[in-house]
This record gives structure tokens, sequence and C-alpha cells, in this order.
């Protein structure tokens, strides 16, 4: 049979389309890109706006116009917290929730050969999440450079812009023993880089003593951690994370807004002050550090001083990446219902001026680096500019100029580099 993955939303969805591809590879069946004609389409949704949900939703009927006979199969965060709409969209034959997805593929194996049409459901209460979904990943990734690896799940932070909570549910965390495993796999794979993810990573039982295995395991590779949450980390937490051999000078800090009104609002449970003492704890171990993060533009009740705030921080912070998102209320969250939403065409003039900001703060950065030596992870070519690009370590974007003939000696290889000039989106290197 042919099997065919639309994936919407965060690392953590795209990690486990790539381990429910890898498990319907086991089974016999052929994995085709998701525009094709197909026995089956797996949807892997994402809820976190109501955007989303309509996308989701486009994406499930997109499929059944594709081929009316296949079996369409709706699984992760939308089809979790709306279990009755996904049922009651023309054409879905499964619905399944996310502490179901390392049985996604033996549920649609047992459906298509009882020869069923019918609708079934496979979605337990999100209060009922208690247990991390353990499940082997055969490490068959279609890229060789960087992978991800799934370490916990859910969030207790209950943000009150974020339907997470409610869609991934408590807390969990994978065994450390089924991490490593998995983490010795990719390297003897040819991995260069493990990218440590989940819903919110901090909260994994002992990320420290993680940590130190992975520093200690043999190899070469570095590590790197997808996001840490401020309300987590303080002193003695970076002293930890600064000290690690392995572990990528790079942080996804998220921000989420700089004025202290907002963060109170979006109960982040942190302050501007508090944000800017953790990074400047980082730079003090090493100003070339990078920092990157996610901005809400246009959250309810923001004013123009609050916008200002946010502006304030991200120019003295320097990230070298910043997200920008301009709020998108999430209909069964506290912000959706809050007064003084903000106007569209304000959401919009705010957001292009961060990305404006955001664009300056970069090229500072990376201009502060020209001169220094580096490791970058080469992980393509680019054809429109004739180089292979990739990664530093502090995570600025690379160019290393070469013909397409050559690039084979350099994917996929972590190589010492200079940084020789600002280009593009990043910074041109030489060797």
């Amino acid at each position: 049979m042919n099997i065919a993955f639309h994936t919407l939303g965060c690392k953590v969805n795209q990690y486990e389309s790539d381990a429910m591809k890898n498990k319907s590879k086991e089974k016999g069946w052929t994995v085709v890109d998701e525009n094709s004609f197909s026995d089956i389409y797996v949807i892997n949704t994402c809820t976190v706006t109501n955007l989303a949900d309509r996308k989701s939703r486009q994406y499930i009927r997109r499929m059944k116009k594709i081929n009316p006979d296949s079996v369409v199969v709706v699984t992760g965060c939308y089809a979790q917290v709306s279990e009755q709409e996904v049922k009651e969209i023309e054409g879905v034959n499964l619905v399944i929730g996310n502490n179901n997805k390392s049985k996604v593929i033996d549920i649609i194996d047992e459906y298509v050969r009882d020869s069923r049409e019918d609708i079934l459901s496979h979605v337990i209460p999100t209060s009922e999440l208690i247990e991390f979904d353990e499940w082997h990943i055969d490490a068959s990734f279609e890229s060789k450079t960087r992978a991800f690896v799934k370490i916990q799940e859910g969030c207790n932070r209950y943000c009150s812009y974020c339907i997470i909570p409610y869609a991934r549910g408590n807390i969990r965390s994978r065994s450390e023993e089924n991490i490593l495993e998995e983490c010795r796999e990719l390297i003897s794979k040819g991995f260069k880089e493990i990218v440590l993810t989940g819903i919110n990573t901090a909260l994994y039982d002992d990320l420290d003593g993680l940590l130190d295995k992975l520093d200690n395991m043999e190899g070469e590779f570095r590590v790197r951690l997808s996001s840490l949450e401020p309300t987590v980390i303080n002193k003695e937490y970076v002293e930890k994370i600064l000290k690690r051999k392995r572990l990528c000078h790079h942080l996804h800090l998220s921000l989420q807004a700089g004025s202290d009104e907002v963060l109170k609002a979006m109960n982040r449970r942190y302050d501007s002050k508090e944000y800017v003492s953790i990074v400047d704890k980082i730079r003090e171990f090493d100003e070339f550090y990078g920092i990157t993060t996610d901005i809400i533009v246009g959250f309810p009740g923001e004013s123009e001083k609050n916008f200002e705030d946010t502006l304030k921080v991200v120019e003295k912070v320097g990230f070298c990446r910043v997200h920008p998102f301009k709020y998108s209320a999430r209909r069964g969250t506290k912000a959706a219902e809050m007064n003084n939403q903000v106007a569209e065409s304000i959401k919009k003039n705010r957001s292009e001026e961060l990305i404006s900001l955001s664009n300056k703060v970069a090229v500072a950065f990376a201009q502060k680096n020209i001169g220094r030596e580096e490791v970058v992870l080469f992980e393509e070519y680019d054809n429109k500019v004739n180089a292979v690009t990739g990664y530093t370590d502090n995570y600025i974007k690379a160019y290393y100029s070469c013909a397409e003939d050559d690039s084979e000696k350099y994917i996929g290889k972590l190589i010492d580099v200079k940084i020789d000039g600002i280009i593009h989106d990043g910074v041109k290197v030489i060797l």
C-alpha cells in the first residue's frame, strides 16, 4: 500500500511524523508525496490557533479529493482537542489522539485488513495522558546531518494564549535509557547534531543528568537544545549548561513579550528584567553566545508603550534570530475572551516593525562574529548562491562557496571555519 503524510505545526509533530513514516516502511508500505495518489493519507494536525484548525480541515478535505476511496487518518493536537468536530468532517475515517501516535500505523493496518469504512476514534481524554508514549525510532531520517530526539511531552504552564496543555496533557518524560539508545543509533548512522526537543524541554525529569551522559558519549557530534523556558532557568542552571563541551553555544529562550504588563496577562511567570539577567549571565561566559526567541505582537490589551518595551528588549539582548508571531485568538483559551483585542492593521504594522528591528540586530550579531573561528555543520547545497550552507555552533547561517560537484566533501560534516563577512541571511566563511 501507499501512504502519504502531511504535517502541520511544531518540531515535535515533525519528529512524530518521521517516526510514523519509518514504522509504515517496516510494514512494507511505500511512503509517497502528500500530493500523490495514495491508499492512505495521514494528517498530523496542529491546533495552536484557530487558523491552524482551519488549515487542518483544508488538508483533510484536499487529501480525500485526490483519492475519494482512500483512508483518511487525522491525528495530532486538533484531533485530541476537537475529536467530535474532526469526526464530522466529510471523508475522515480514523481519528487518533496524541498518546496513540505510536499505534497509528497498527491501527490503520487493522482498519484496512478488516475492510472497514466507518469512522473510528482512538482518543484518550487529555486528563488521562499521564505516561510518555514510548516507541522505538528507527533512525532512517531523510537528512543525514541533524536529528531531532523527543525527550519530553506535555506542559502545565497554562499561558493564557495557549491551548497546548489541553492538547498534550500533563508533563511526562521519556526514559533516559530510550533517549540514549536512540542517540547512539543516530550517531552510529552519521548524524552530527542531536537536537533535544519536546513540548517544554526544560521540564524533562533530569535534563542535567541527561546532558552529562550525552557529554560523555563516544562519537563526533554536538548537542543542541530546541528551546528552554525562562521560568525554569536560574544562575545555577545557566552555569551547569555552560560547562558542557558538546552543548552548542545557542539557546532558544522564549520571550513572547518585553512588556511586564503583557507578560503578566500572558501568565508567563517572569518579567523582562529576569529574562535579561539570564541572557547577561550567559553572555558573561561567552559574548558570542547565540540567543533566539519567539515574540507575539498584538496580544490583547498591548499598548504602543508595551510594544516599545518589547523593541527595547530586542535591542538590549541582541538576538541572533527572532521568530515574530501576530497574536491569533484560539478558542478555549483565556486570551481569546479578553477585552481590548488589538486590530489586525495594528498587529500587521507592529509585526513589520519587529521584523525590521530583528533583522538589524541579527546582522549586528553576525558582524560581531566576523574574524572568529567557528564550527559549522554543513547541511545542503544552495544552487542559487553556489555554496554549501549550514549553521555555526552559535546558530548563524553560514555559506561556503564551492562547486556543486565538491559539495559532498562538506555536507554532513562538522568543519572548522573562519567567519569572513556578511552575506545573504548569514555569514560567508572560509576554511
